[in-house]
């Protein structure tokens, strides 16, 4: 039977509950409405999946395309967008998304990534060193760590760093930034990645830029468009979303002083709590869309072909059928009583790339509070943390104090 979609699902429906919880609504569209339509920040409406079993069978199925460059198709945002260029990964399907994933394979393997975490433990640590008592954990912390850390890791000199938060924010703003706005940011990213791939060709190194214009199949290689858009990517991504991860996850911690006290006196517990914060914490935005390329069943009911939808992965990471009481925060679900596995990362032939570098990243930051700050502590209720509006959901500021 096809799933009845309801016309008249209001925006605010999908809007984040207190404290940065998932909107309350999911609830009720798990119940009665899996399928239902929400709107987009661009304004469209397309069906919303948000049941656990429902988000992994769109993931994985070979019917759900990336490309969205159709004309008529709804839109994630208003204006240009990631979903329009044909040589970003994520907007790739087989058979060039595998050939471009099989290219980059070994450059973001746990065993490449694994010597940085030394130097990344360093980076979080001079950075806490350089902070007194009281300071605001999200502008100098949660977004200075990332920032340095893919400054180092792609060769970038450190004072281009806040050029690339200006780029990123505002490509990533639903809300403040013109659809003018975020076109110009969008091409003077681009042409910024694009020449740094022309420096490291020029004055070849040992980064990581070096390792992808190295990153051979047999004898294919990425094409320039492909290299530039990796960068354009890993910056985006292993900024915004990073930062933002890290100061949700140090966020929810702090609202359970009991766990935090754990991690203090257990500091080897932190890679599993990240698991925890990952899932209910992650991602700070959703999937992208998929397009239904043929009639496709998923648990939930029946898409026609033609259809846009949205996979949302914070709703499946709390769908009660995968994670008993998902609505509660437990650094211990992932060794106790482990569940399914999260869907932080996506989920099939589109999930993260660069998982086991955020892993890492969040990993360290939370380890290094834990052991350089253990009475950190927010400095103000929880409820007068403001957060961000737009693709990225995190605490606009968080003023915290480690005074015992």
């Amino acid at each position: 039977m096809a799933a009845e979609l309801e016309p008249n699902v209001s925006w605010p429906d999908m809007v984040p509950g207190p404290l940065g919880t998932p909107p309350p609504g999911f609830a009720r569209r798990r119940e009665s409405g899996p399928l239902e339509p929400a709107a987009m920040p661009s304004g469209d409406r397309v069906p919303v999946a948000v049941r656990y079993e429902d988000v992994r069978a769109l993931l994985a199925s070979p019917t759900c395309s990336r490309n969205l460059r159709l004309p008529g198709l709804p839109r994630l945002v208003s204006g240009i967008g990631i979903d329009d260029d044909p040589d970003a990964l994520i907007n790739q399907d087989p058979p060039e998304h595998t050939r471009y994933r099989r290219i980059m394979q070994g450059t973001f393997t746990p065993r490449q990534i694994e010597p940085w975490r030394p130097r990344i433990a360093k980076i979080a640590g001079d950075l806490l060193d350089g902070l007194g008592d009281d300071f605001d954990l999200v502008q100098g912390y949660a977004l200075q760590l990332p920032g340095h850390v893919i400054c180092e890791m792609l060769g970038v000199p450190l004072d281009r760093y806040e050029q690339f938060c200006r780029w990123t924010d505002m490509f990533l703003t639903t809300s403040t930034a013109t659809e003018q706005a975020r076109y110009e940011g969008y091409t003077e990213f681009m042409a910024y990645a694009a020449e740094l791939v022309a420096q490291h060709r020029s004055e070849p190194g040992a980064d990581l830029i070096d390792l992808l214009i190295q990153a051979r199949d047999e004898d294919d290689s990425l094409s320039e468009g492909e290299l530039v858009n990796t960068v354009f990517s890993l910056i985006t991504a292993g900024h915004e979303t990073t930062a933002s991860m890290i100061a949700r996850g140090v966020f929810r911690l702090l609202l359970h002083p009991e766990q935090w006290a754990e991690l203090v006196a257990d500091p080897t517990l932190t890679a599993v709590a990240v698991e925890e914060i990952l899932r209910f914490d992650g991602p700070p935005a959703s999937a992208f869309m998929r397009r239904i390329t043929k009639d496709t069943d998923i648990p939930s009911g029946s898409l026609s072909a033609g259809t846009v939808v949205m996979p949302n992965l914070n709703a499946a990471n709390h769908d009660p059928q995968a994670f008993p009481e998902p609505g509660r925060f437990d650094i211990h679900r992932f060794t106790d009583h482990p569940p399914h596995p999260h869907v932080a990362f996506g989920y099939g032939p589109h999930r993260c790339l660069a998982a086991s570098l955020a892993r890492v990243e969040l990993t360290e930051a939370i380890r290094a509070l834990v052991t350089q700050r253990p009475a950190l502590r927010l400095a103000a209720s929880a409820e007068s943390v403001t957060w961000t509006d737009g693709l990225v959901y995190r605490p606009v500021a968080m003023h915290v104090t480690s005074e015992g």
